[in-house]
């Protein structure tokens, strides 16, 4: 008789094991970021730094979305473009709670671009990672605002002729207090990253490039899943506090990794008790 042993996953108590195997395709980096990112979460529930009950977990539409329904946290699916506001909304109404907005570059970038502007300007007390995969792969692969420059799309079959945004140098001229940018062959880099970022306050940034075989690699003819891993392993360079003009968004060169910008600025909630004070001693 074969007898079945069972091995628990380190993170297994913050999946919904009974949905998996889940449905992002093989060789797709979103899970292998997702681990990291609970991995992180669980080392500061247990360090007594986190409470994981006041976690709550929103995601927008797209194959980045679909972690709502995986990760077994208080969380929300919600509609295309709109984590943000809805994380936003979720902290006003509760500012005891720590939002965590995990969606894909053309959830973040594309459709949620001004919400994720507007958070960014009043340094919201919300905490954004957004996986790039730089399309938009759950429904085809259109061209996404993230995909780089002279890279074919199914709306660009001759390449994008368009320049693309470079949402952490974007935000890195917007002044918030964290932005970094890491890949899937940064795995540890990421863990720490999001570690520390989850402890600051204001608005926190990390962009995670992220492979897709299936969509984006199979149209540049790069469909094999460890050709794109190597690739990306090749491209994504991590820079020890590049300046501005330093940060690159290349695909041919370089995407450049890193911590771009670590503040400790008050947030919004800070600066919103202060106002409150101000009014309530007569001095507004």
């Amino acid at each position: 008789m074969v007898s079945h042993v069972v091995i628990e996953h380190p993170i297994d108590d913050y999946l919904r094991l009974d949905r998996v195997p889940y449905t992002w395709c093989p060789g797709c980096g979103i899970g292998t970021a997702l681990q990291h990112i609970l991995r992180a979460i669980k080392e500061l529930v247990e360090e007594g730094k986190l409470d994981r009950k006041k976690i709550l977990f929103v995601t927008g539409i797209g194959c980045t979305g679909r972690a709502a329904g995986l990760v077994k946290l208080d969380s929300a699916h919600v509609v295309h473009g709109r984590p943000i506001p809805f994380a936003i909304g979720a902290k006003l109404a509760n500012p005891e709670i720590n939002p965590i907005v995990f969606s894909g570059d053309g959830d973040i970038a594309g459709i949620g671009g001004n919400h994720l502007l507007h958070a960014a300007r009043k340094n919201m007390d919300i905490f954004v990672i957004m996986i790039n995969n730089l399309t938009y792969a759950l429904t085809g692969g259109q061209l996404a605002p993230t995909t780089p420059y002279g890279v074919y799309s199914t709306t660009t079959p001759y390449g994008n002729p368009e320049t693309p945004i470079d949402v952490a140098k974007v935000l890195v001229s917007m002044n918030v207090n964290y932005v970094a940018r890491w890949s899937t062959a940064h795995l540890t880099k990421i863990k720490d990253s999001v570690k520390y970022a989850m402890q600051k306050r204001g608005f926190r940034f990390i962009e995670i490039l992220s492979t897709c075989p299936e969509i984006f690699g199979r149209h540049i003819k790069i469909g094999d899943p460890v050709t794109l891993y190597k690739r990306l392993q090749k491209i994504a360079k991590i820079s020890s506090k590049p300046s501005f003009e330093d940060i690159k968004y290349d695909w041919e060169t370089e995407i450049t990794c890193g911590v771009f910008l670590d503040d400790d600025k008050p947030g919004f909630f800070d600066n919103f008790i202060r106002n409150i004070e101000v009014v309530k001693s007569g001095r507004g």
